[in-house]
């Protein structure tokens, strides 16, 4: 569906990191709510200690912008010019990987009053990150590009990043260099293969991954609001189709669309992750503190 003059969505790093600061200072609810588990659960440098996760040792790593000096290892950083910190499975619980979909099809809104469907997962993700890393999480970006990290400096660094539009018209999930044990955060339309979904989702599952999937939809998209001629053109020209009677296709359509929401909810039961749907017309506020509490579950029901 071709988006009617859509909002010109925010391409600038710092203005869609104020954004999401905004978006994020208005839950003070869920800082509170951070700071009462502080007797249940490490905050700051030490990040959130879960239950059931050990001390035992994980893997030594160098040292990164954000680590406190307490951290290092000075035995194993006495060996060479570079210091390392000693990570134990706790630690590596802590870390949390989004993949946020920038394929062309997330570029549509259906009325100049709603956001892009790119502009609200942006947002979303870029504030979860916020308020992860404000509680002393790792936030990073699956794939190899960006590792988890900490500090003002990282979140910078996931602003830049969520600025890339990628060229396809649907951009399948990035399941490269899942981090075992850790969660992850996946924002899309999911309008793409959904075996590439099932393909990142297993894997994850496979390294001990959970996480949340977060479906993000146009109203349009839900109601189907066609009539008459009508032309079907995907935001990347890639896809084109014409008819005489769109509303002939009202029911074949959400039919398919009921049926991948069903599949997105089965392939989440099964691996243990948490399935969401978000419109671009309801509450951001709403949305991403369900994403934060359903990413402090740790993925899990």
């Amino acid at each position: 569906m071709t988006p009617a003059t859509p909002l010109p969505y925010v391409t600038q790093p710092t203005t869609l990191r104020a954004a999401a600061e905004t978006q994020a200072a208005t839950l003070p609810a869920l800082l509170a709510r951070a700071e009462h588990l502080a007797g249940a659960v490490l905050l700051g440098d030490h990040g959130r200690r879960r239950a059931g996760m050990g001390d035992d040792f994980w893997q030594y790593r160098p040292a990164q912008s954000g680590d406190s000096r307490r951290l290092i290892d000075h035995r194993r950083s006495a060996r060479g010019d570079t210091e390392f910190v000693r990570e134990r499975e706790w630690q590596i619980a802590q870390s949390v990987m989004l993949w946020i979909d920038q394929g062309a099809s997330m570029r549509f809104a259906s009325t100049d009053d709603l956001p892009l469907k790119a502009d609200r997962a942006r947002l979303l993700g870029l504030a979860c990150a916020i308020l992860l890393v404000r509680g002393g999480e790792r936030v990073g970006l699956t794939g190899t590009t960006l590792p988890p990290r900490r500090g003002n400096t990282q979140i910078l660094r996931l602003a830049e990043a969520f600025t890339t539009d990628a060229a396809e018209d649907y951009a399948p999930p990035e399941h490269r260099a899942m981090i075992p044990s850790a969660r992850a955060l996946f924002i899309s339309d999911f309008m793409g293969d959904v075996e590439e979904v099932k393909l990142a989702l297993t894997k994850a599952a496979d390294r001990g991954v959970r996480g949340v999937l977060l479906h993000v939809l146009d109203p349009s998209e839900e109601a189907f609001p066609f009539r008459g001629r009508t032309i079907f053109e995907s935001v990347g020209g890639s896809l084109r189709h014409e008819t005489l009677k769109a509303n002939d296709l009202r029911d074949r359509y959400l039919d398919r669309l009921a049926a991948r929401k069903e599949e997105l909810q089965k392939l989440c039961a099964l691996t243990s992750w948490q399935y969401g749907l978000h419109h671009t017309d309801a509450s951001a506020q709403s949305a991403l503190l369900w994403l934060y509490r359903a990413l402090d579950t740790g993925g899990t029901r």
